[in-house]
């Protein structure tokens, strides 16, 4: 009987987007997934914010449940493994926005209870939670710098629409959502790009 003898293991972790946090010997690095999930939910949110596909607000749904919800928490959990406490926080924190959002819209009569005050009050409280994010980004990179200020600002424009029932206000959140999603896209195709080709060929403007 033929045996295989298994390549020998190194210490050494392999080159990929992030420098502070290197990927773990025999584990990816989760970023790629995470910011897609983040990115291409929130894009296709934002056509129906937007007011350009109303469409698009029932055709989120089962995206953002299943890659912006689920998929989302479990680069958040591989994130954990990583020690990338950022990491970790954001995309748990963010898939479970959209498991929220997907159970908000999806439960009958839920949406009509919480009202405008309730929703405006649920989304101010996601953007006071991104405001703050911002500030370990300013350490990690211009990437993530804009695209959380981006976030926040997109969460407070949400806000002020539901509790003024305003849809030029909702609508002006669609066209920063539009920015936010690119740039999660942007970084999405920047990690995996990168960690592939084990040096930095799509800039991040990383400050490690």
């Amino acid at each position: 009987m033929t045996t295989h003898t298994a390549p020998p293991m190194t210490d050494t972790p392999k080159p990929v987007a992030s420098v502070r946090h290197p990927v773990i010997r025999g584990i990816a690095d989760p970023a790629a997934l995470g910011l897609g999930a983040f990115g291409m939910s929130t894009f296709l949110l934002s056509f129906a914010n937007a007011g350009i596909f109303p469409g698009a607000a029932v055709a989120v749904l089962g995206l953002g449940l299943f890659y912006g919800g689920v998929a989302q928490i479990i680069a958040g959990i591989w994130e954990f493994v990583q020690a990338n406490t950022f990491g970790a926080l954001a995309f748990v924190s963010y898939g479970a926005f959209w498991l929220a959002y997907w159970w908000t819209i999806t439960t009958p009569g839920m949406l009509e209870k919480a009202g405008g005050e309730g929703m405006g009050t649920f989304l101010i409280l996601w953007a006071v939670f991104t405001a703050f994010l911002v500030v370990p980004c300013t350490r990690i990179s211009v990437l993530l710098t804009v695209l959380f200020s981006a976030a926040a600002v997109t969460f407070v424009l949400l806000a002020i629409g539901a509790y003024a029932s305003s849809d030029v206000i909702t609508r002006a959140a669609g066209y920063t959502g539009f920015v936010v999603g690119i740039l999660g896209l942007y970084g999405c195709f920047a990690s995996v790009v990168n960690a592939t080709w084990h040096r930095t060929v799509i800039p991040l403007g990383s400050r490690e």
